[in-house]
């Protein structure tokens, strides 16, 4: 397995020559550029782990360069290289970005060390912004929580399966199943753990928009494409796993499009006219039965075939009840600690409830249920009558919830409110208060403002309109 892409970017021949030398007998693929033109050529074919790059390029200026590679979205490090030892030439250049700088004439095992050292850096941030978002979106818990013998049956299946790199696995399972943490599994325990994983729901994205998610496009490649280069999905895991969740979703153009990707290792841009390589691994779900889907012709038969090397079923949570009690408990913990308040114990009543409860909508159902409960009572355990909205039950009023800042509270109809809901109609009052700052109204939520802007994008709260106003039924 290669150590990484490099391009060197210097237009003095004998320097790069030894340079390729160096780097190839290192372990890495080498490609070379000339001016900036040949920059932007290479680039986007090429798709650089790092760039060497020249701060005199000719006639065109190394540090020029790189911030253009900036404004068109290009993170990977680049090292400066000049035989100006100016410090202002290296300040000038770490402004606009630039990873390191070295000297020329320098030594070979010098090169060495600053390209590894750069390249594992490069890694680690790029993890480290993998988990910042994982822990955003995913619970707050690690690992898969369960003991019954189904769930073990999976992870040892899921385990083998993750010695492959390269075997596709389609995951099989109704909706809150835990297909996602199954996927994730897979992609830790596989020789590709320390690369990108990109989950892609193919159910939430607009039928026109799916070329251009699954495979980025150029600039201009149509209106409102006009600032700047998007790398897509597929290309963002370039070198780790892709989970193409609610497979069965895909329309049967992009079924299309998803299938020649699968077979070939490559794609083009929306609007591009160069090929692109990728090796990624693919790891597909769905709730559905694609093989009935196939047969009624609403999924295609090779596409299918391809995806189906590999196939895990995960059964529902009702036919893994041993695994409710763990569940249910790490869920308490969750969210009293999210709501910053002790943590309260269920009754036996109230675990025995929960092991008897159909769960149609599976873990998610349960972790929604938890989050529920803890938010709406302050006692310090959780009886039977806590789970009437589950039941049946109806509660004998609606409960106020107190918003100490202006005395103004929630009323919580009999029949219940999604969590999503009330937190969109807080942060839409809110930006409404603050007349659309965003700064203004994540101090007054206590929340940063990158989290802030998270729950905007995850609830679909535009930032560019005026008025954020909303009736929750």
């Amino acid at each position: 397995m290669l150590k990484g892409r490099i391009l060197i970017a210097d237009d003095e021949r004998t320097l790069v020559t030894s340079l390729r030398n160096l780097l190839t007998q290192a372990g890495y693929d080498v490609a070379a550029a000339a001016s900036r033109t040949e920059i932007q050529s290479v680039v986007p074919t090429f798709n650089p782990d790092m760039i060497l790059l020249d701060v005199y390029l000719g006639a065109d200026n190394g540090i020029q360069i790189l911030k253009e590679l900036r404004q068109d979205g290009w993170r990977m490090p680049v090292v400066i290289m000049t035989a100006n030892s100016e410090v202002s030439v290296a300040v000038a250049a770490m402004k606009e970005g630039a990873a390191d700088f070295i000297e020329k004439p320098f030594d070979a095992n010098h090169m060495r060390i600053v390209v590894e050292k750069n390249l594992e850096f490069a890694r680690l941030e790029s993890r480290v912004r993998m988990l910042q978002e994982e822990l955003e979106v995913q619970r707050s818990r690690s690992g898969i929580i369960g003991k019954s013998a189904a769930l073990t049956r999976v992870l040892a299946v899921a385990e083998k399966l993750a010695g492959s790199e390269n075997t596709t696995v389609l995951l099989e399972g109704e909706s809150g199943t835990g297909k996602e943490l199954i996927a994730r599994f897979i992609h830790q325990q596989s020789g590709r753990a320390d690369r990108p994983f990109i989950a892609f729901n193919c159910a939430a994205i607009p039928r026109d928009l799916a070329e251009s998610e699954f495979f980025g496009y150029e600039r201009g490649a149509f209106t409102g494409a006009i600032e700047r280069m998007k790398q897509g999905k597929f290309e963002l895991a370039n070198g780790g796993t892709i989970l193409l969740d609610e497979v069965g979703e895909l329309s049967l153009d992009m079924q299309v499009k998803l299938l020649r990707v699968l077979e070939e290792k490559k794609f083009y841009r929306l609007g591009g006219t160069r090929e692109l390589a990728i090796d990624v691994r693919v790891v597909a779900a769905t709730n559905r039965n694609l093989a009935k889907e196939t047969e009624a012709g609403r999924f295609r038969e090779d596409l299918f075939y391809r995806l189906n090397v590999a196939t895990i079923s995960i059964p529902p949570l009702r036919e893994r009840k041993e695994d409710i009690d763990a569940l249910a408990y790490a869920f308490l913990k969750e969210f009293s600690a999210k709501f910053n308040r002790s943590a309260p114990r269920l009754t036996s009543d109230a675990t025995e409830l929960l092991r008897q409860l159909p769960w149609k909508g599976n873990v998610r159902e349960l972790r929604n249920a938890i989050e529920r409960v803890v938010l709406l009572n302050d006692g310090p355990q959780i009886e039977t009558e806590h789970f009437a909205f589950l039941t049946g039950g109806v509660p004998r009023k609606p409960v106020p919830v107190a918003v100490p800042s202006d005395g103004a509270f929630l009323m919580v109809p009999s029949h219940g409110l999604r969590m999503n809901d009330v937190l969109k109609e807080l942060i839409m009052k809110t930006l409404d208060l603050t007349d659309g700052n965003q700064v203004k109204a994540a101090k007054v939520l206590g929340v940063t403002r990158s989290k802030l802007r998270y729950k905007m994008d995850q609830l679909g709260i535009k930032p560019e309109l005026r008025s954020y106003k909303v009736d929750v039924h």
